[in-house]
């Protein structure tokens, strides 16, 4: 049994005023493996207490300063990447492989591309030939308060936690009650890098405990929110009182256009890109459009696929899927495989209701496509956040286009095409974010972030650095 009761609050690890614990839940088993404390208002109060008292001295440090720390960290983090693979796989349910690689690398990846940006970052800057006596500065916003979520822990920890402290903000996490244990292993590695007392702290709690707390403070000056779009719309009104600026990063429904003169890997590729992290991605490409010609083939493909998903335990070696996080999330997701079948009337062309065979304990979930069923259907207005994809057909590039701009979310759409024209023009009409083009990722550094209801503000290199920075015009500023 793992017990983490106590919070790190200005320098040191503290046990929480009023003790409230919360078991940690082993998604491949259902078992209990450890145990976190919840905070209260005294304890949030203590940590933004600490994060102000240490904003003056912090904010003032010079880059060189901040940068051998991020440095320091990026060290830290590393000799403890096994570490933290375990934590995750744990709290989550990741299996071995992908927490290593991809879960612990995310990590890994966007704190070298944060140090790589700050490196090259001006802080302070003249306006122009118009104005040769006035400087624009770049200065930290203040107290910040990170709200992460459980699906990516450090890909999210990071992308917050990091720009904020080389732009010079203090800040509290709050990473999710469900799988809190990495975010304490971040806290662990912040101090063996020797960060100053109070700069990060960390307090565990749920979001409407903690969560709200931190939002509704008028000592903290900004919020970065990832999670679903109803808790942050939730978050943007309680933030309104006190007009603190509110950074977030929500939910998805991503479009994947397969034209017909795709690769003939395309369909197969996209529901490997579905099923990764048993679909606990927001930017998962859910809603697979398919030009007619290749539907019928597409079908057939993309069942293959599906089917040939292994699922099982994560802390088997392997390519499989492991299990959704929590029962919460089965059970959302069971309910609109459900609605899928009875409501939308979709049919089922690859699995089901029910765990897979041989899984009769733990929260697996069958990778399940479906056809037969057009883009007003729930299946493919909600998010689902499971192992579950949708394939329609197009006719034409502009129904293409009109399918993947028809939802409320945008932050990555997809596209598979062998025309390099058609692609471009495509990706610049599609209302998102992020527009991934055949299977080629994004490059570190790059913007992460969404249009409507996916939310706002961007994460990643000097983008990220930009979110924790207000900005600053002094006239008559005389270079030494």
């Amino acid at each position: 049994m793992i017990e983490k009761r106590q919070f790190y609050i200005n320098g040191q690890w503290v046990d929480p005023v009023t003790a409230h614990d919360f078991d940690v839940i082993d998604p491949s088993t259902e078992d209990v493996l450890g145990v976190v404390s919840l905070g209260g208002q005294a304890d949030t109060d203590a940590a933004v207490a600490a994060a102000k008292a240490a904003f003056p001295s912090w904010s003032q440090t010079n880059k060189a300063e901040r940068l051998e720390l991020l440095e320091k960290l990026l060290d830290v983090y590393k000799a403890r990447q096994a570490d933290m693979a375990e934590a995750i796989s744990l709290e989550m349910g990741a299996p071995q492989k992908l927490a290593r690689n991809q879960q612990v690398g995310a990590g890994t990846w966007h704190l070298q591309g944060f140090i790589n940006a700050f490196k090259d970052f001006e802080f302070d800057r003249p306006l122009g030939p118009q104005a040769p006596n006035e400087r624009t500065v770049m200065e930290p916003i203040g107290v910040t308060a990170l709200i992460t979520p459980w699906n990516w822990p450090m890909n999210q920890i990071v992308l917050k936690a990091v720009p904020a402290l080389a732009s010079g903000c203090t800040m509290v996490l709050k990473p999710s009650e469900i799988a809190p244990l990495s975010g304490l292993l971040f806290a662990e590695m912040i101090h063996e890098a020797g960060f100053p007392a109070g700069v990060f702290n960390l307090v565990n709690g749920d979001g409407l405990g903690v969560g709200s707390q931190l939002s509704v403070h008028p000592d903290v000056d900004m919020v970065s929110f990832t999670g679903s779009s109803r808790a942050g719309i939730a978050i943007s009104k309680a933030a309104a009182d006190t007009l603190k600026r509110v950074s977030l990063e929500l939910g998805g429904k991503g479009a994947n256009i397969i034209f017909a003169n795709a690769a003939d890997d395309a369909v197969t590729n996209g529901v490997a890109r579905c099923m990764r992290n048993s679909g606990q991605s927001c930017n998962a490409p859910t809603r697979m459009l398919v030009e007619r010609s290749r539907y019928a083939q597409a079908l057939e493909q993309a069942a293959a696929a599906a089917e040939a998903t292994k699922v099982g335990p994560a802390s088997e070696e392997g390519g499989h899927i492991g299990p959704v996080v929590s029962q919460m999330q089965f059970d959302k997701i069971q309910n609109l495989i459900e609605v899928g079948i009875k409501e939308d009337g979709a049919t089922v062309i690859a699995g089901g209701l029910g765990r897979p065979e041989g899984l009769n304990s733990g929260y697996y979930v069958r990778p399940t496509i479906f056809a037969d069923v057009d883009n007003t259907a729930r299946i493919n207005r909600e998010e689902i956040f499971g192992p579950v994809m949708t394939i329609m057909p197009f006719d034409t590039e502009e129904e293409a286009i009109a399918i993947a701009n028809d939802t409320p979310y945008g932050l990555t759409n997809y596209i598979q095409c062998g025309d390099e024209e058609q692609r471009q023009r495509v990706a610049r009409q599609l209302r998102s974010g992020m527009v991934e083009t055949n299977s080629v990722g994004f490059g570190m550094g790059s913007p992460f972030g969404g249009y409507k209801q996916s939310g706002n503000g961007r994460e990643g290199g000097m983008f990220g650095l930009h979110e924790f920075m207000e900005i600053k015009a002094v006239s008559c500023w005389a270079d030494s």
